[in-house]
């Protein structure tokens, strides 16, 4: 299936059934907004967990009944984290989505060895974009989880992304690994890794979906840049999922992709025991959305 627009994610959550979603310090409004509008959508069935005062006080600005709304009134950012989490651990939610809270307790809580969701595998952040320069969805992995990641965790991070894929209907998603050159040097580490990734993969190590790498971002997503440098590729000019070599690189393209591109952008974090819902302060109300509806997807 080729997703050609984020709007897809709706679609598919709206097909499934109510997803439970537990939302930590919900006391923000454009948070608020989102889970309203995923609520309308038929796409999930909220948990607030928060300063209860606050929440009421926003929900009544935009229009929000609450009535028949679970509300967990807990003012601290962080035991609400810790709240939800156990939400979604004793199966209660099945989502858990961050308020206004510090990323950094946020993670905490998920991450904690006793009671958080770990599952064994490496936990890392995909963003699904779609931008009018691009002929179809086309998702970044690790923008914000993963700092400077290893050959092992890189492969860690493509099996969650792909998995993903697989979840929305694409069986054999196209990943490009980016580097500043498209040739093997052995003094960027960048093109080494993204070498053993792809023979990985055409040795069956990595499996799901076709990789190709080192590839510069032109050769990604340009077929006209591939054939002008003589590339061979079933990859390059048609990727799926771009592979970034370290957190920096992945911030700088997810926010190259919103702010200069305007691209919109669904992201969600994986490989916890349930999808989650992390986004930035500077997402609009719109990829909030759509990030809920990616992970009911899930």
């Amino acid at each position: 299936m080729l997703l050609n627009s984020l709007d897809k994610f709706i679609e598919i959550a709206a097909s499934k059934p109510k997803k439970k979603i537990a939302v930590a310090a919900a006391e923000d409004k454009p948070v608020l907004e989102a889970v309203y509008a995923a609520l309308k959508a038929g796409i999930v069935e909220p948990i607030l967990v928060g300063d209860k005062e606050r929440i009421n006080a926003i929900a009544k600005d935009i229009g929000f009944d609450l009535d028949d709304i679970k509300i967990i009134d807990e003012k601290n950012p962080a035991e609400a984290c810790k709240i939800c989490v156990k939400e979604v651990k004793e199966k209660r939610a099945h989502i858990l989505m961050k308020g206004l809270v510090g990323s950094a307790d946020f993670l905490r809580a998920i991450l904690n060895k006793e009671t958080g969701l770990r599952k064994g595998s490496l936990l890392s952040h995909t963003g699904f974009f779609e931008a009018d320069h691009y002929h179809k969805v086309i998702a970044v992995t690790d923008a914000a989880q993963n700092i400077s990641p290893t050959v092992e965790d890189k492969v860690g991070i493509i099996n969650n992304a792909v998995d993903m894929f697989h979840r929305l209907g694409v069986d054999k998603p196209k990943v490009g690994i980016v580097a500043a050159v498209e040739v093997v040097n052995t003094k960027m580490q960048a093109t080494v890794d993204a070498a053993l990734l792809t023979m990985m993969n055409k040795r069956g190590q990595i499996k799901g979906c076709v990789i190709d790498g080192p590839l510069a971002f032109d050769n990604i997503v340009s077929k006209e840049a591939t054939e002008h440098k003589g590339i061979i590729s079933d990859v390059a000019g048609d990727a799926d999922l771009i592979v970034v070599p370290n957190i920096e690189v992945g911030n700088v393209l997810y926010k190259s992709f919103t702010y200069f591109a305007g691209a919109s952008v669904a992201a969600v974090m994986l490989g916890a025991s349930a999808p989650i819902v992390l986004t930035s302060r500077a997402d609009s109300d719109r990829s909030k959305l759509l990030s809920i509806a990616l992970a009911a997807s899930y």
